[in-house]
């Protein structure tokens, strides 16, 4: 009994001395429990942790950012967004490629001046994503210089979270530093469609927007469409033949659902707006 009281105490001991430093009372540390998010507060803090873009108004006038500034001038872009809604509702279609069949339709400074259309949309959050790997056509258009491109968040190398931009509080922006090679490589690979999964859902967009490359180009289109659930196919008037159209339609209807198709530099005028 002794030798156990004797072990007792010998543990007390070492136990008050481990509790000490120089003979001053250590003090614990206190733990303190993070307080968990809900699933909301989660998604907003992940928007409002995005880069702001700082945006150059006389940039965006020399590229025919029309809807930068709103009023009439915006008006086309605005109907199309609007459009655009109506139908993704009305189908329940979230991811909205927009594609064109050739080059210099136009498709990419629609995308740009529709980043601003939804802008203005302030009850909608929109995240439009340049997946032309092959140029950088949304950065140029819009005066800004990302550090990275969408290749190497698809192929998780760089977090969307330090790459993406926000534009006003409630549109992200995917765009490319650099055109990149074996681009139908990465876009049809599955780590894409993971991490296109991953982004919406850690932001959860209402509608996603994806500037796409020409449609007979490339198979970069044939590659990637499988991801969206609808195309918008752009062509060009007076340039854009109707054998094209049919071709680029007949292509899209094999991949994804064919929203509409939209003619750009048209030379019509109204007496409303002039356009």
């Amino acid at each position: 009994m002794e030798k156990l009281q004797a072990a007792i105490e010998k543990a007390r001991v070492q136990r008050q001395e481990s509790q000490t430093i120089n003979g001053h009372p250590v003090q614990k540390p206190e733990v303190v429990n993070e307080p968990v998010k809900t699933p909301e507060e989660a998604v907003n803090s992940a928007w409002a942790s995005l880069a702001q873009a700082e945006l150059n108004p006389r940039i965006l006038r020399k590229n025919r950012m029309v809807a930068y500034s709103g009023g009439e001038h915006a008006a086309p872009y605005d109907m199309l967004r609007t459009r655009i809604l109506q139908l993704a509702q009305l189908n329940d279609w979230k991811r909205i490629a927009i594609v064109s069949p050739h080059s210099g339709c136009g498709k990419s400074t629609t995308v740009s001046n529709l980043v601003f259309s939804f802008e203005r949309q302030a009850d909608l959050r929109t995240m439009v994503l340049d997946c032309d790997l092959r140029r950088t056509n949304l950065a140029r258009l819009l005066g800004l210089q990302p550090k990275s491109n969408m290749k190497s968040v698809f192929e998780g190398k760089v977090d969307f979270a330090e790459h993406g931009i926000r534009i006003g509080e409630n549109v992200i922006l995917g765009a490319n530093d650099a055109p990149v090679g074996s681009s139908a490589e990465v876009l049809q690979s599955q780590s894409t469609r993971r991490v296109l999964n991953a982004i919406e859902a850690a932001y959860k967009p209402d509608i996603m927007l994806f500037d796409m490359p020409p449609l007979l180009v490339s198979d970069d289109n044939f590659a990637f469409l499988k991801n969206v659930d609808c195309a918008l196919l752009m062509v060009e008037a007076d340039k854009t033949s109707v054998k094209q159209v049919d071709i680029a339609e007949r292509h899209l209807a094999e991949l994804t659902n064919v929203m509409g198709v939209i003619l750009n530099k048209c030379h019509y005028s109204d007496t409303a707006y002039g356009y």
